[in-house]
């Protein structure tokens, strides 16, 4: 099967937590990590974790992350808390342009929506934000930070772009809109973290497009439910693999090899990130959490051989959030 070559084309994966069973963490660490909204029980809040001055607005940004990007949701509440709540507003900006192309109907709607938050962006950028939860949240953001307008335009457009059902050609152009997408959000968590650094721009552009690969991969099961493929066409042709060969969820040795090298794609994106760990200011690693997710998808895959419709890769992973913690308190990424 495709697994057996994964450990010369991969090495052996790591664990979710790089060097967890060689290193132990110090005594009270889970009581620390336990303080996380998700660790600590169902009694706390949203409007806890906001802090007792918190405006219904940032609250709205929290509530939606937290149904929406989980993970995302997760890796904010770990940064640093001055930075916190622009995080929040950043992703919830991020989710709410994400929800456009599943919840309209026709295409000419979603254009609708698209340019509302391209307007939205300009009036921010001239101090006169819509009344909009996640519009008032990202004129704060901006205002405290000076954020660059170019990298929100970027996440519009690419999303305003991809509202067509199309699969992507090839692996660069799927690799591309990760870039425009998901590494133009790291870089706007850079600036959030006050760090301007040349080798963290590279991480954050390798990190967005291990994240896009994998979204895709995660998604693959949701979008044939709703008879949509989106994987690369050229990886599919080169196993002659047809798009109908995952609708029906084929369990095939030619699928799973469509499986299996975009997970080393992937992977390889999250090495190359990894080989500049020792050039990148430790202020910029918080914004690179989301490894911890990305790497936990790609062990679970590899030990079901690739079968991305596996029950097991649907579970939510519930010690992610003390992976994290973990992750946070080792300066890792």
């Amino acid at each position: 099967m495709a697994a057996s070559t994964l450990v010369s084309a991969w090495g052996p994966l790591r664990p979710g937590v790089p060097g967890l069973c060689r290193r132990r963490p110090p005594r009270g660490l889970w009581a620390h990590a336990r303080r996380l909204p998700e660790l600590a029980g169902s009694g706390r809040s949203v409007a806890a974790v906001s802090g007792p001055g918190a405006s219904g607005t940032d609250r709205y940004c929290l509530e939606l992350l937290r149904k929406r990007d989980y993970e995302g949701y997760l890796c904010s509440l770990l940064l640093p808390a001055e930075s916190r709540s622009s995080a929040f507003a950043l992703r919830a900006f991020n989710v709410e342009l994400a929800q456009v192309k599943d919840s309209v109907s026709e295409k000419t709607i979603g254009l609708m929506r698209m340019q509302f938050w391209k307007k939205t962006v300009d009036d921010v950028y001239c101090d006169s934000p819509p009344h909009q939860p996640v519009a008032i949240e990202l004129w704060k953001a901006v205002k405290r930070h000076n954020l660059t307008k170019r990298w929100l335009m970027k996440i519009i457009d690419e999303r305003e772009k991809n509202l067509d059902d199309k699969a992507y050609r090839n692996i660069q152009e799927l690799e591309n809109y990760a870039e425009n997408t998901q590494s133009s959000l790291l870089y706007l968590t850079l600036e959030i973290l006050g760090i301007k650094d040349l080798h963290a721009d590279h991480a954050a552009s390798h990190i967005g497009k291990a994240q896009g690969i994998v979204t895709c991969l995660r998604a693959t099961p949701y979008h044939g439910s709703r008879r949509r493929v989106f994987l690369p066409m050229d990886i599919c042709m080169l196993h002659g693999v047809s798009q109908e060969d995952f609708l029906r969820k084929s369990q095939d040795k030619n699928v799973r090899d469509v499986v299996y090298d975009m997970a080393s794609q992937a992977h390889l994106h999250l090495k190359h990130a990894r080989s500049f760990h020792k050039s990148v200011p430790v202020k910029a690693f918080p914004a690179f959490l989301q490894t911890v997710a990305l790497e936990d998808y790609l062990k679970k895959i590899q030990q079901v051989d690739f079968d991305i419709f596996h029950p097991s890769l649907q579970q939510k992973n519930t010690l992610l959030p003390l992976s994290l913690y973990i992750q946070s308190w080792r300066k890792r990424y």
